[in-house]
């Protein structure tokens, strides 16, 4: 037996069984061999103030991650004021890029993240972010910096969207599966919010010449700028964050797969359905929150970009958690087809109110209607990464016999598969951050929008049909 796990491991063990572990094995730093969340012994005893410490490192970590991602979205519109003579198409591909490269990187990150371990991918995953944000620092101070340049910048800070993809993959193996729902809504949920902090923070930190490193930029009307202050900010950050890391998580010997193992999820259906409805929730929070500032300023130019755009994104990922906690009870299916009922007519009331015909539309109503897309998107965020555990748990250990031999194989060959898609339809997903603000690039506003619509109402049928009807193939 290892010295991990001392006598009681048993998982029909009673509330009164009694179990002695060696805090060592369990301290900051250190890889944890062994590891069973759902023996509520162990989990009582040491199992979940360890997973607790690792969830609450990770989130700070995931945020500023965020907060690189999205960077751009709030930059592109500054641009223009200091002197940039970028296209409104050009600006609006400088916020699209970064999801091009972080769907793609995340999903190289999301098989290598529990092939190296949280500590160590949240680590390094975490301090290579310096380098974009140094080289943005210093590019943006120069207006004749060439436009190549700036997509190649962009196109780095959207690597920091790639650590979602390791983070909740990983975090996930920490919980028993009666509080994954709430511990990936958090992660992700708290994680999420680095979007509405940098675009809250932004506007503020580039009037301060008191903690800028560098020149000051000017707008039109003489006033000073310091959008390096944007970027140079969350250096120091990253640093401290990626040390607590290293320092204070642990790596999970269990949840070590080499890709060979991992590779299995692209022959299971439900990874590409769970993709195809985690496109419509996560890909439409992520492209809107990217597309939103520049889409108000171009819009709607009399309303301030600072005062308004921050705000769905931050209701989106505070309604992920609320979306995680409310399918722990309720049911992940049912939870997602209220979320794409929602944003189809969420986005429909966008479309009423967008400027039409030479008249000027309605900002608030606009406004609001955005707001309940962000809202119901954060909330089939937290269903849709309830149901795919609870999916593939039911698809393996249907039939077998829990305490087996064959269950227990079973139970971890699910949890390292639901890792694996988590991963993976959170990579897929990211390139709405792409598409999106693309669409609203290359095509009409309106016409964008009707193409999300018609998109959500595909979603409410698959959810519905695999997941939610009474005889559903894989009830959530």
């Amino acid at each position: 037996m290892s010295s991990a796990l001392q006598p009681s491991t048993r998982h029909d063990a009673g509330p009164d069984a009694t179990a002695s572990y060696d805090p060592a094995n369990y301290r900051p730093g250190r890889t944890i061999t062994e590891w069973e969340p759902e023996n509520e012994v162990f989990w009582r005893s040491v199992g979940r103030k360890v997973a607790t410490r690792n969830l609450w490192i990770a989130v700070p970590a995931l945020l500023v991650a965020f907060v690189v991602w999205q960077v751009w979205s709030v930059t592109a519109t500054n641009l223009k004021d200091v002197g940039f003579t970028f296209s409104t198409s050009q600006l609006f591909w400088l916020t699209a890029i970064p999801g091009l490269t972080g769907g793609t990187a995340r999903i190289l990150y999301t098989f290598l993240g529990p092939m190296i371990g949280q500590r160590r991918f949240t680590a390094l995953s975490t301090v290579v972010l310096i380098v974009p944000l140094i080289w943005l620092g210093i590019a943006i101070q120069n207006t004749s910096t060439p436009y190549g340049v700036m997509v190649i910048i962009a196109a780095l800070c959207g690597i920091g969207g790639a650590n979602f993809a390791s983070s909740l993959a990983n975090i996930g193996f920490f919980f028993p599966k009666k509080e994954k729902g709430n511990a990936t809504g958090i992660n992700g949920g708290l994680g999420n919010l680095g979007v509405s902090v940098v675009q809250l923070l932004t506007p503020i930190v580039i009037t301060f010449s008191t903690i800028a490193i560098g020149s000051a930029q000017h707008k039109k009307d003489g006033t000073p700028v310091y959008l390096q202050n944007a970027a140079f900010l969350w250096v120091p950050v990253l640093i401290v964050l990626a040390l607590i890391a290293w320092f204070g998580q642990n790596d999970l010997k269990v949840a070590s797969t080499p890709f060979s193992r991992q590779k299995v999820i692209f022959k299971r259906k439900h990874n590409w359905l769970m993709t195809w409805l985690y496109v419509g929730t996560f890909g439409s929070f992520i492209g809107f929150a990217a597309a939103l500032p520049l889409l108000i300023k171009t819009t709607f130019p009399a309303y301030s970009v600072a005062t308004y755009a921050w705000m769905g994104p931050a209701l989106g990922a505070l309604a992920r958690w609320a979306g995680g906690w409310i399918a722990d009870k309720l049911g992940g299916a049912k939870v997602t087809i209220i979320s794409f009922v929602g944003m189809a007519l969420a986005i429909i009331g966008v479309i009423n109110f967008l400027p039409t015909g030479g008249g000027s539309g309605n900002f608030f109503g606009f406004f609001g209607c955005f707001l309940a897309a962000f809202f119901f998107s954060g909330i089939g965020n937290g269903s849709t990464f309830r149901q795919i555990p609870v999916i593939f748990r039911n698809q393996h250990l249907k039939g077998l016999t829990e305490g087996t031999p064959e269950y227990a194989k079973a139970l971890k060959q699910s949890e390292m598969e639901a890792g694996a898609v988590t991963g993976f339809t959170s990579a897929i997903a990211a390139y709405g951050f792409f598409f999106i603000p693309a669409m609203f690039a290359n095509f009409a506003v309106t016409s964008a929008m009707w193409g999300f619509v018609a998109f959500y109402v595909s979603c409410i049928v698959v959810a519905w049909w695999f997941y939610a009807r009474k005889g559903a193939e894989a009830p959530s």
